[in-house]
């Protein structure tokens, strides 16, 4: 088979798999659904194996397909990217940009800098999916992602933004009417506003121990408030529900105002948890999508309230 047969073969293979049968993958091609059943099946033979099993109804990749369509899908992409690439060298970047983001982070971090980077890149539009579900960047179409967690997906390019450090906080009314606590054992004496994932797990605090260890304290068993929004356990905690865990960037401002304490400044461990861009491997990455990723990333360089040392935290604690 010869390169342009075999990149008319993977294309109609990748648009077969992606709309679920040949006939809608001849649709989107224009071309004749026994075209691309004959593409297909020509890929199969120069290959060696089956990628598809086919019924009258339906078609499923099989492991050799699996494995086979995500390199197919980089190299289609490293040809859209050198088309863009040198288009590039001609005029400002132009196109679509999809991003998935949480709703959290989306809101009071990536919005506000939405505006500037459409004012310097005016060929570009921007669409902004709010998700605190993990995606699938491949298979939904996302040009790239900001996720916060422990990130060890091998298969996505990173781009760090910033450490998501953690912090306990109480409101200094709600602390002068119980109390602050000495001790971690103390905590299950008091009102505490715990964190829930929509994966049903619950956001445990840790702590440092004197000889390096980390111990772990479940807030669920003894909370009085649980709530999945970051936003909504702060907002709680300067309401003086009880103590609760937050990311600094989400109190800072808290903090300063002093409408919020910190406990157990030294013993309580910040976690491992960071903010990154996320995009797919790509031999080219799509000018479009770099200039937002370049963008992007500046910009958050530049908020304080993203990079707060831990060191700085001491004056507003107890």
């Amino acid at each position: 088979m010869d390169s342009s047969h075999r990149v008319r073969a993977i294309i109609s293979f990748v648009s077969a798999v992606d709309s679920g049968s040949f006939a809608a993958a001849a649709r989107t091609l224009g071309v004749t659904s026994a075209a691309v059943s004959k593409n297909v099946a020509t890929l199969e033979a120069s290959l060696g194996v089956r990628l598809l099993n086919r019924t009258t109804r339906t078609l499923n990749l099989t492991n050799e397909g699996t494995v086979f369509i995500r390199q197919a899908r980089v190299a289609l992409e490293a040809l859209d990217a050198a088309v863009d690439a040198v288009a590039a060298q001609r005029a400002e970047p132009l196109g679509r940009v999809r991003i998935s983001t949480s709703m959290a982070f989306g809101r009071e971090q990536l919005m506000p800098m939405l505006p500037g980077l459409l004012k310097k890149h005016t060929g570009l539009a921007v669409v902004v999916d709010f998700d605190d579900r993990i995606v699938d960047m491949v298979r939904d179409n996302y040009d790239l992602a900001l996720r916060g967690g422990n990130i060890r997906d091998s298969a996505l390019i990173s781009r760090p933004v910033c450490q998501l450090n953690t912090v306990l906080v109480a409101s200094p009314d709600y602390l002068s009417q119980q109390s602050v606590p000495l001790s971690v054992e103390q905590l299950r004496q008091h009102r505490l506003i715990a964190r829930r994932f929509l994966s049903g797990s619950t956001d445990n605090w840790n702590f440092k121990t004197g000889d390096g260890r980390i111990m772990t304290f479940d807030p669920s068993d003894v909370a009085v408030l649980t709530l999945s929004s970051p936003e909504a356990i702060v907002d709680a905690a300067c309401e003086g529900v009880g103590i609760a865990q937050a990311a600094v960037h989400l109190v800072w401002e808290h903090l300063i105002s002093g409408r919020l304490k910190v406990i157990f400044h030294q013993e309580h461990h910040p976690g491992n948890y960071e903010m990154v861009i996320q995009y797919p491997h790509r031999a080219l990455i799509a000018p479009r999508v770099k200039v937002v990723v370049d963008y992007l990333l500046n910009e958050f360089a530049t908020k304080s309230s993203l990079h707060v040392p831990l060191s700085n935290l001491k004056e507003f604690a107890l």
